[in-house]
């Protein structure tokens, strides 16, 4: 067997490893195989392409691998609450590597005089997906750590101004692709799909990162395709046909979760109006205490944990873990309701969950905890906003009106973990809060659960 042909074998087991981890990641109790099929075909691919007869020299490559690893080392380490935020960086830099593929293929096919318009055509398309997934990776990853405004930035024409923009580099792509000598078009379509990926961005609100996030990778794939015509490579294609299929089909996944379109996700710039409609407001909420709230659990016949984001920022799922522990051995029903949404990415809070060893049957679909939510004893909202806000179905003026939600409201007793009343990351005020059956337990979430497992235990102050 040649090394030609050892790489082909290497890439077609790839590819199988590559579809199987896809398979294997939709379900809780395969995600760990997933993850170890995925890294067995990446290194097969790697493998293949380094045993590639076309190489010339290993001196750049061993470079390029010394770079990579220098860097992933540190983000292989950042905390689970930074992940979403590294997710939109791992994309932007996807997208860099494909813009900068394109780019230099660009000029040595057009040095060599092997510049064909189909190739111009593939290169044009992958530098401008891989330009603005970088951007728009980096925006994504600036607003999930809050370097920059969560909120929504907008401004009046702002759509018009971003596809005039995009329409602007479509058109000079098709010039050069029909007269491809016509070097001087190519920094512009550069520039025009830099900046086009900063524009996409901007309006986009935080509560919808989760999706912008799957839409970004999506993009990624789709710049990979083009990525392997460039280079003739039939893995690469193959691999980013998958990530791009399967980003878009999660992606419109979440937005009928939300009950909402793509476009209003991408260019409704949702969370701006709520928040100004809701700030003259004053309502009274009613307030817990620890040793409350363990009374409460512990009489509970079920409970049904809700986590969101704030369970993540705090780091609470250890001591989310314990509170089960604890409730389980009082022959409390303890489940977990996990929206599609939940967090900042999709998937946030399994893993955090996971992390935790929750186990796997004890996470309950939102559709199929919702009918039974009114027998639920206490329903426990950890750090968790939109997901739970019954407006989604009373008030036709909110913007999540339509939105499919936990119905923890509709349980016997509600306990709320919040460190204040300001509105969640969707700027939306929550009429949970102030709900007869709703009490409140102002905290840091892993200090509240801490306390209340320590009242459980006996180890508090308020027995």
């Amino acid at each position: 067997m040649t090394f030609g042909s050892l790489t082909d074998f290497f890439y077609l087991i790839a590819a199988a490893l590559f579809i199987l981890a896809l398979r294997w990641m939709s379900q809780p109790a395969t995600a760990r195989r997933a993850v170890a099929a995925a890294v067995a075909g990446m290194l097969l691919a790697v493998g293949g392409t380094l045993l590639n007869p076309e190489i010339v020299t290993y001196k750049w490559i061993a470079a390029g691998a010394v770079a990579g690893t220098l860097l992933g080392i540190p983000l292989a380490r950042v905390p689970l609450t930074a992940v979403p935020e590294r997710t939109g960086l791992s994309q932007a830099f996807g997208g860099m590597a494909a813009a900068l593929v394109g780019t230099a293929k660009y000029y040595l096919w057009l040095a060599e005089g092997d510049l064909t318009q189909f190739r111009m055509a593939v290169v044009a398309g992958e530098v401008i997906l891989g330009c603005l997934t970088c951007t728009g990776g980096l925006m994504a990853a600036g607003k999930l750590a809050e370097w920059i405004t969560t909120r929504p930035v907008t401004y009046r024409g702002q759509n018009v101004v971003s596809f005039l923009l995009l329409g602007a580099a479509a058109v000079l792509a098709v010039a050069l692709t029909i007269d491809p000598t016509q070097a001087w078009m190519f920094p512009i379509v550069i520039g025009l799909a830099l900046v086009f990926g900063v524009l996409l961005i901007l309006p986009i609100g935080g509560a919808d990162m989760p999706t912008v996030i799957s839409f970004l990778n999506s993009y990624a794939g789709l710049a990979a395709v083009a990525m392997g015509f460039v280079l003739e490579n039939k893995l690469l294609i193959a691999a980013g046909a998958l990530d791009g299929a399967s980003g878009f089909v999660l992606s419109i996944i979440m937005c009928r979760a939300m009950n909402r379109s793509v476009t209003n996700v991408l260019f409704g710039a949702f969370g701006t109006v709520q928040a100004a409609a809701r700030a003259a407001e004053q309502r009274t909420v009613k307030s817990a205490t620890p040793t409350d709230a363990a009374e409460l659990l512990a009489n509970a016949e079920s409970v049904v944990i809700v986590p969101g984001y704030g369970m993540a920022v705090a780091q609470a799922q250890h001591r989310v873990r314990d509170l089960y522990d604890q409730l389980t051995k009082r022959g409390v029903d303890v489940r977990f309701a996990v929206h599609p949404v939940a967090g900042r990415m999709p998937g946030h809070m399994n893993v955090l969950l996971a992390e935790a060893d929750i186990p796997y049957d004890r996470l309950v679909e939102m559709d199929d905890i919702n009918p039974e939510m009114p027998q639920v004893g206490v329903a426990l909202v950890i750090g968790a906003n939109d997901v739970v806000n019954p407006a989604a179905r009373t008030d036709a003026q909110s913007p999540i009106y339509g939105m499919p939600i936990i119905d923890a409201d509709r349980a016997q007793a509600v306990l709320a973990i919040k460190r204040s009343m300001n509105p969640g990351f969707a700027g939306i005020d929550n009429d949970l809060y102030y709900a007869n059956n709703t009490l409140m337990l102002f905290g840091d979430a892993k200090q509240v659960i801490g306390d209340v497992v320590k009242e459980l235990t006996g180890e508090g102050g308020g027995h």
